[in-house]
């Protein structure tokens, strides 16, 4: 019997019964128990987790019957990959790219006391000052944060990239990084203008030699490369290097999940980091409403958004979330493990359709190659 033709059908109350109904009515205990009821509801309500639950990008509306497990029950996924420095890096991040001024900080403020102790930022994002003065503020060690920056394309002169370092070590407010990044494969002039500096771009050993000084000088934990393809990490490790990159990071989602080269990386010990795990800022919404997400979700008893972080991680990667806003910081630090029959079918899909890569800035910088090629 449907939903409908349940209460289309209601018995017809006779008259003893209506004068029972009518003195219930009259007695004001009854009257108040709905109301007790009620507010009962919205107390609980107003805890995180149910909070979480209404505002989860419309996951529990697509969950169309109770999930089949409870995220209490499911396994956790590693919280830390262990670099070749012997240091270890926590698996989920903080991503502070396109967080403007005015909400990084709350956001840095938000993610400290959920837990969060990596926070990934880079000298072009315009936002290290004010993610230091969240850090300072915060009652966490520096000893148990991990902080990330990126060498931009202007520094790649060796000459010019103490200086750059000493900016963003000056603007976080620490006296070293647990991670420093070749922000791209691509060195420009520091006349600016994007005007390209082939030898450095062709050659990226002179930077990486440099880079390898910094780690001596203990400015620098551990140094590792970003938006490289299979064929730049090659040409850069061809070399005789004293420090191997830690590692590469690079935007992989359901969208650009690029198997070649997490295949590659992991045969060569190169861990990958996803930037833009959830898809571009255009890609989210889509993301989010994957079917086979959806359902894994439902499955689960977690959020879309958790499956396809959790699929980011048990993958093998460090996954770099970026969100201002307070409940969903806190949603994309969860992570659990998938059964391995929904972590296949989850593989499946991202596979089923040709790879959409939305960071490729070639066209912008008016590069006379495309920077991914090759890959």
């Amino acid at each position: 019997m449907s939903f409908s033709q349940k209460y289309q059908q209601l018995p017809t109350v006779d008259k003893d019964a209506g004068e029972q109904e009518s003195l219930q009515r009259k007695d004001p205990r009854k009257r108040r128990f709905p109301l007790f009821v009620i507010a009962i509801i919205v107390i609980m309500c107003a805890s995180l987790p149910c909070i979480r639950m209404i505002r989860s990008r419309g996951f529990w509306a697509a969950c169309h019957a109770s999930p089949q497990r409870h995220s209490s029950t499911l396994a956790k996924l590693p919280s830390h990959y262990t670099l070749p420095s012997g240091d270890k890096i926590p698996s989920v991040a903080l991503g502070v790219w396109q967080a403007s001024k005015g909400e990084v900080g709350n956001a840095v403020t938000t993610a400290l006391a959920a837990g969060y102790r990596h926070i990934d930022g880079a000298w072009i994002y315009r936002n290290e000052e004010e993610v230091g003065q969240a850090i300072k503020t915060s009652s966490v060690p520096r000893e148990e944060l991990w902080l990330t920056s990126k060498l931009w394309n202007t520094f790649h002169a060796p000459e010019d990239i103490e200086a750059a370092l000493d900016q963003s070590l000056s603007m976080l407010g620490t006296e070293y990084l647990d991670l420093y990044l070749i922000h791209w494969p691509i060195a420009f002039k520091k006349e600016g203008n994007n005007i390209l500096d082939e030898d450095l771009t062709a050659d990226p050993y002179p930077t990486w030699q440099k880079l390898e000084e910094l780690v001596d000088k203990g400015k620098i934990r551990n140094i590792g490369i970003s938006n490289f393809n299979i064929r730049r990490i090659q040409n850069l490790t061809a070399n005789k290097l004293k420090y191997q990159p830690a590692v590469n990071q690079v935007e992989l989602n359901f969208w650009n999940p690029q198997p070649e080269l997490l295949k590659w990386s992991k045969e060569n010990g190169l861990l990958l980091e996803a930037y833009s795990p959830l898809g571009s800022n255009q890609q989210v919404g889509n993301s989010l409403s994957v079917p086979e997400v959806k359902n894994v979700a439902c499955k689960l008893g977690i959020t879309p958004a958790q499956v396809i972080i959790s699929w980011s991680v048990q993958r093998g990667t460090i996954v770099l979330p970026k969100s201002v806003t307070a409940s969903r910081i806190v949603e994309n630090l969860e992570v659990f493990e998938i059964p391995q029959e929904d972590f296949e079918l989850l593989e499946k899909a991202a596979a089923s359709h040709p790879p959409q890569r939305v960071v490729n800035p070639s066209m912008g910088w008016k590069l006379p190659f495309d920077v991914f090629d090759g890959q």
